[in-house]
């Protein structure tokens, strides 16, 4: 598939590293510009572009940047994305980090939902509570004993599929974590957060999240 990532912090590197390595056609940017880019380029084969571009033709977008740089992408990001494109959201909210947001905070809006609307895109919620060094290293076959599942999350189903699809060919299982209004589950401070485990763990401690945000992540 042709791919689009926006962000190459450690998530977004990572991605980019395994990505290439499975044959995906893949584009990454950041906000510094493609020249900061090349060590990325020359190591992996993907192609550096300004973050405008990084959507042209994709049919998955990744956004992995912080949560407060999300207003400031490009106005139009995703109007050149290939028709049904999957936007995957890879972002949390930390309030120290990223400043009071009164709709997350007050309003009780999901952290996807909130990225969503500033997108004017719907998103898939995944890779959030991922370690990025595990992109690299815990891959499993299908059916290993040790093969961990991520929670996914998102309203739109053929992009859900897509995205679970795309994690599967990555070495993981997936657990459908519901839709946006649900994925306050899988937010910073859940169970889910950060669980290094496979589908049924997963599954409960989706099940067991609470929609009260941890003390850490309140403004």
């Amino acid at each position: 598939m042709k791919i689009g990532i926006i962000g190459a912090g450690n998530i977004g590197g990572n991605l980019t590293r395994r990505l290439t390595a499975l044959g995906h056609d893949v584009c990454v940017a950041d906000s510094r510009g493609p020249h900061t880019l090349t060590a990325l380029a020359e190591e992996t084969g993907a192609t550096p572009v300004p973050v405008e571009e990084a959507a042209r033709g994709a049919e998955v977008v990744v956004v992995t940047v912080p949560l407060k740089a999300v207003p400031h992408l490009p106005s139009g990001l995703l109007d050149e994305a290939a028709q049904g494109a999957a936007v995957v959201d890879t972002g949390n909210y930390y309030p120290r980090r990223d400043g009071r947001i009164a709709e997350i905070l007050d309003e009780g809006l999901t952290e996807s939902r909130w990225t969503g609307r500033r997108l004017g895109h719907t998103v898939i919620k995944a890779f959030n509570g991922t370690y990025a060094q595990d992109i690299l290293d815990r891959p499993r076959p299908a059916g290993a004993a040790d093969r961990m599942a991520l929670p996914v999350a998102g309203d739109d189903e053929a992009a859900k599929e897509k995205v679970r699809a795309l994690i599967d060919g990555l070495g993981f299982d997936t657990v459908d974590a519901g839709g946006l209004d649900e994925s306050w589950r899988q937010q910073p401070g859940t169970p889910v957060y950060g669980l290094r485990a496979g589908v049924e763990e997963v599954r409960k401690a989706l099940a067991e999240a609470s929609p009260e945000r941890a003390p850490e992540f309140r403004a």
